[in-house]
C-alpha cells in the first residue's frame, strides 16, 4: 500500500501535481462504488477521496449535497464507508485513500473507534471539514498513533495564526479551498491563489493540494505551476450522473485520463 507522502514524492519527481479524486461512497449505489474508485485510478487518479455522505454538509454545493442525499436514502453510514474501504484493498487497491467527512457522524460513530476501524482497513489519510480547533491535538495524536494522516483545510480568509494552527497539526498535505464558498466545478481559478499558497508555504513544508472549483486540464496544468496536487469532486459527479448506468465506469475512467498530467 502506497502512503500519501511517497504518492507525492512520486508525483514531483514527474514535475507535475498529484490528481486526487473525490467519489461519495453509495453514490450512485454501493455496489458501484469500488468499481467506480478503480475506474478512477485506471484513468490516472493519484489518490482518491471517499466522502462520507451527511445530512448538513455545509461545505458543498448542490452536486455533491444530491450525491450525498442519495447515499443517505440508500442506508450508507460511516461503517458502510469502512467496509468499501476494506473491499477495496481486499481487491488488491494500493493507491492512498482519503475518508473524508463531517465530525458530528464520526463522533458519533466514537473519533478514537473510527481512526482504529480506518487504519484497520487501510486508510491513509482523513479530512474532517469541520473539526473543530479545539479537538484538534486529540484528534491528530489518535491518528499518529494508527500512522493515518490528518489533512486539514486552509481558505482565502485563513488568518497568519489559523495557518499556523492548522500547519501544526496537519499531515500528509494541506488541503487549500481555492475559494470562499462551496464546492463545485467552476470555469476559472482565482487569481489570487498563487499568492495564497505562498503565503502557507511560508508556515509548513507540506505539500499542498488544492480543492474547490477544479473541472477541467486547464485548470491543472495552471496550478501545476505552483501547488503540488488538484483536488476533482463535483466535475466527477456530474460525469457520474450524465452517464447511463453501463457507461459510469468507462465515463470516469476517460474524464480522469483528460485530466491527469502523467
Amino acid at each position: 500500500m502506497k502512503s500519501i507522502k511517497n504518492t507525492f514524492s512520486t508525483t514531483r519527481s514527474e514535475n507535475r501535481p498529484a490528481l486526487i479524486v473525490y467519489l461519495t461512497v453509495g453514490h450512485p449505489s454501493i455496489k458501484d462504488t469500488p468499481s467506480l474508485v478503480k475506474a478512477a485510478i485506471s484513468g490516472g487518479a493519484d489518490i482518491i477521496e471517499l466522502g462520507i455522505p451527511f445530512s448538513d454538509p455545509l461545505a458543498e454545493g448542490p452536486t455533491i449535497q444530491s450525491s450525498s442525499a442519495a447515499a443517505l436514502t440508500l442506508g450508507v453510514t460511516p461503517e458502510t464507508c469502512l467496509e468499501t474501504c476494506a473491499t477495496l484493498r481486499n481487491d488488491g487497491i494500493e493507491t492512498p485513500i482519503i475518508l473524508m467527512g463531517y465530525y458530528n457522524p464520526i463522533l458519533a460513530y466514537g473519533v478514537e473507534s473510527f481512526i482504529t476501524k480506518a487504519a484497520q482497513v487501510g486508510v491513509n489519510g482523513l479530512i474532517i471539514v469541520d473539526l473543530p480547533p479545539e479537538e484538534g491535538e486529540a484528534v491528530k495524536r489518535k491518528c499518529a498513533e494508527n500512522d493515518l494522516d490528518l489533512v486539514m483545510l486552509l481558505t482565502p480568509t485563513s488568518t497568519n495564526e489559523r495557518i499556523e494552527l492548522i500547519s501544526s497539526q496537519a499531515s500528509g498535505f494541506i488541503y487549500c479551498v481555492s475559494i470562499t464558498g462551496v464546492t463545485g466545478a467552476r470555469s476559472s481559478l482565482p487569481a489570487t491563489l498563487p499568492n495564497l499558497v505562498q503565503s502557507i508555504r511560508e508556515h509548513t513544508d507540506l505539500p499542498i493540494a488544492i480543492g474547490f472549483g477544479i473541472s477541467q486540464r486547464e485548470h491543472i496544468e495552471s496550478l501545476a505551476k505552483y501547488a503540488d496536487g488538484a483536488v476533482i469532486g463535483s466535475a466527477i459527479i456530474d460525469a457520474i450522473n450524465e452517464a447511463t448506468p453501463k457507461e459510469r465506469v468507462s465515463r470516469v475512467q476517460n474524464f480522469v485520463k483528460t485530466l491527469s498530467l502523467q
